[in-house]
């Protein structure tokens, strides 16, 4: 695995990376900041009392979703291959 890994939901012109050697627990705090992000603000939508929206702007709200959460599953990703690659009690 390369040490720099690009996000899956980069910006063609913009690519942010994912560095593979950082401590596990680095790694996760990224990936579950990246996911209850999205979570939150979904539940939020979820209990909102009036259910009527654009479908262009239900469209942006679901890649607004799809980012961080595409993100934080590249990084869990990186995670399991680290642990995959451990040899077994290494990361106890």
């Amino acid at each position: 695995m390369n040490q720099y890994m690009s996000l899956t939901s980069n910006a063609d012109d913009q690519p942010l990376y994912v560095d593979t050697c950082a401590p596990l627990h680095i790694l996760l705090d990224a990936a579950a900041y990246r996911i209850r992000a999205a979570t939150q603000f979904l539940e939020n939508f979820a209990m909102r009392d009036e259910q009527s929206v654009d479908p262009a702007t239900l469209q942006d709200l679901a890649q607004l979703c799809c980012i961080p959460l595409r993100d934080g599953c590249d990084v869990m990703d990186v995670i399991a291959r680290r642990l995959d690659a451990a040899p077994a009690g290494t990361l106890l």
